[in-house]
């Protein structure tokens, strides 16, 4: 395909921070990526370069956070030549990509939720997406449609179900007041806890936990934005342990 005009749109979510949400490529050194890094949402662009480096077309624009909330996040990217407009949960961002060029010249297929192996460095560093797809337009084809009715030839869709399976984490949301109590273990000399947190507040306490028969405490809170860990022994000269990150 070459085309002086693109309306791409589709929803998603996931628990996931990275992951190749859609990519296209040609011959002529033209690419669309659309991806998750570090939860936010990547589109990187080239209409074309030249050998020589006199045209470097390659655009990379970032926008949004935390979109791996699992929640339904929208997204619409309209272009008209150079100019884009890139709609993220009706938040719109306009600009112009670099380079001298206005056609894209896509030679190869275009993937949805992953890039083919194609040999480059910057294809297997990538992650393929993990989570949910719904409305999927490409210039009018309804490609969620189209694969739902194995319409799409030649198409390698790997393991596609055509539901949204919900995650089993249950969130606990916590105010400046609550918090939850759990019982302890006795007669277990291994304190493990692991969990995924999320706060707008740079101070606060995480966890905590006496130790049995008065040997001391642990302590896990956020302290001007850093997470510390506080354990504290009362049987030992080097009575406190404190780690910070």
């Amino acid at each position: 395909m070459k085309t002086l005009k693109d309306v791409i749109s589709l929803k998603f979510k996931t628990s996931e921070s990275e992951g190749v949400i859609f990519h296209g490529e040609g011959q002529q050194g033209d690419y669309i990526t659309l991806e998750l890094k570090r939860a936010k949402l990547v589109l990187n662009l080239n209409l074309g370069s030249n050998q020589l480096g006199s045209i470097y077309g390659h655009t990379s624009v970032m926008t949004g956070s935390l979109l791996d909330d699992h929640h339904w996040h929208s997204i619409i990217i309209e272009r008209h030549g150079r100019n884009i407009n890139l709609t993220l949960d009706r938040h719109m961002q306009h600009f112009r990509t670099n380079g001298e060029f206005d056609y894209l010249d896509l030679d190869y297929e275009i993937t949805f939720g992953g890039m083919p192996f194609s040999g480059k460095p910057s294809s297997n560093s990538r992650k393929n997406f993990k989570g949910c797809m719904e409305s999927i337009n490409y210039n009018g084809n309804n490609i969620t449609d189209l694969a739902k009715r194995k319409k799409l030839e030649p198409s390698n869709v790997g393991n596609l179900s055509f539901s949204c399976v919900e995650p089993h984490t249950v969130p606990v949301f916590f105010n400046a007041t609550s918090y939850l109590e759990v019982p302890g273990r006795r007669s277990q000399d291994l304190f493990s806890v692991s969990f995924l947190f999320r706060t707008w507040n740079p101070n606060g306490l995480l966890v905590f936990s006496n130790f049995a028969d008065d040997l001391g405490n642990v302590e896990i809170d956020i302290n001007e934005g850093k997470v510390s860990v506080h354990i504290n022994v009362s049987q030992v000269k080097k009575n406190r342990i404190d780690i910070s990150s």
